[in-house]
């Protein structure tokens, strides 16, 4: 993965928000409620992920990352319940 530039969007349990939030503040710029955006390292996106996987339950929240990989090239990742209806938030 050779990412130069994040989204993250996330629907987590109200007792894990704010534990979200910190984490997601630390690597990346707050764009909106639960979206963060910006310019991040490969490296920075493993720690960010190493640290959200300690505070999530993959069984209740949903975090979503939008890898830019180059001007047209894209990769999404998802951490938690995949069973929330995502499809058409990003077209």
């Amino acid at each position: 993965m050779n990412c130069n530039y994040a989204f993250i969007f996330y629907d987590v349990e109200e007792k894990r928000v704010q534990k979200v939030f910190k984490i997601c503040k630390k690597y990346l710029n707050h764009y909106q409620y639960s979206v963060f955006r910006g310019e991040i390292s490969p490296s920075q996106v493993k720690r960010l992920e190493t640290e959200l996987k300690k505070i999530i339950n993959p069984e209740a929240d949903f975090v979503c990352f939008i890898l830019l990989q180059g001007q047209y090239v894209f990769e999404e990742k998802i951490l938690g319940n995949k069973g929330k209806d995502t499809e058409g938030i990003f077209l």
